[in-house]
């Protein structure tokens, strides 16, 4: 799958921002029709987005449409307007507010019936759950895996911690009174674990403050930690922080490329076929490599360059 390491929430019913975040280095770009346009603005709001999809300027940006939940009046007109407009330059459709494999199969259907009937591949638009209460949580399993079109696994944070109760007002911070620990943790890594399961990217939601960069870095820190794949910005200036922080440092992505070379030379029958060698003060194995194998992939995805070359022993003896 194509790296997002930021994704970039722009509200549907705004050109200006629309078209400003075309030239934006963000990974994804999704095009609100939910929480960022008013009632009243929904269906302009499609137009917009219609309008922009099929516009030049667009660089090697994912793009997606976040569509209203199903328990809403906006969500089938949301996805017959997109598809039938612009489905020739649609990624993925974002469905917030899932709880169950029902409404994924839902959208799975919808898609597959306008595909056909706009002459697009089926099955060429992808699907982005978004996990935002209690009772998606429970079904993450049978949400993950209800349609071959699924893509990710979401947080959607604010909404999450209202569904549960949760004392905070500030979106991704830790509630007051939780002193030890994440709050979110259990959250996070059923997400993550599901994710990785099934063969899937993970994306932790957006964390509000948008004008604290130094708070932002430290939560995208906390979950790029434990191995999610990127987060939602919300403002521009939030993106060149998550391509950091979702990247592996220069120096881990060397290392990784290191003990890949170095594994593969070893196990070779030039290298004497050994399982298990030193490498510098290291000993690496196939667990070694398989670890090594995560950062280097996300290295090359990010577009990463070596800065150092693995030199065999017979080779740097010569």
């Amino acid at each position: 799958m194509p790296t997002r390491r930021s994704v970039l929430a722009v509200p549907g019913s705004n050109p200006r921002m629309i078209e400003k975040a075309k030239g934006l280095p963000a990974d994804e770009i999704f095009l609100d029709l939910e929480d960022a346009v008013a009632p009243a603005a929904k269906a302009a709001a499609r137009g917009n987005i219609v309008a922009a999809l099929n516009s030049p300027g667009w660089g090697d940006q994912i793009r997606v449409v976040r569509v209203n939940d199903w328990t809403t009046p906006w969500t089938y007109a949301d996805v017959i307007a997109v598809v039938e407009g612009a489905g020739a330059h649609l990624d993925a459709i974002l469905l917030p507010k899932v709880v169950d494999a029902g409404q994924v199969r839902a959208l799975d259907l919808l898609l597959t019936q306008l595909e056909k009937a706009c002459e697009l591949e089926v099955g060429s638009i992808g699907i982005e759950p978004q996990l935002e209460n209690a009772l998606g949580l429970r079904n993450i399993d049978e949400i993950a895996t209800a349609s071959p079109r699924v893509q990710t696994l979401v947080f959607g944070p604010a909404d999450f911690m209202a569904s549960i109760n949760m004392r905070t007002l500030v979106v991704g911070e830790q509630p007051e009174g939780y002193d030890t620990g994440d709050a979110y943790h259990h959250i996070l890594m059923t997400i993550l674990l599901t994710a990785r399961a099934h063969g899937l990217q993970a994306i932790d939601g957006p964390y509000l403050q948008i004008r604290d960069l130094d708070a932002f870095r430290r939560a995208a820190a906390r979950t790029a930690a434990l191995g999610f794949d990127g987060k939602w910005v919300l403002h521009p200036t939030q993106i060149e922080a998550a391509n950091e922080i979702f990247s592996p440092r220069q120096a881990d992505y060397d290392r990784a490329e290191e003990i890949l070379d170095a594994y593969a030379y070893h196990t070779s029958a030039d290298g004497g076929a050994r399982g298990a060698v030193m490498l510098g003060e290291e000993m690496i194995d196939e667990a070694s490599a398989k670890m090594a194998h995560v950062i280097a992939e996300k290295g090359r995805a990010a577009g990463m360059v070596r800065t150092t070359r693995f030199v065999p022993p017979s080779a740097a003896e010569n």
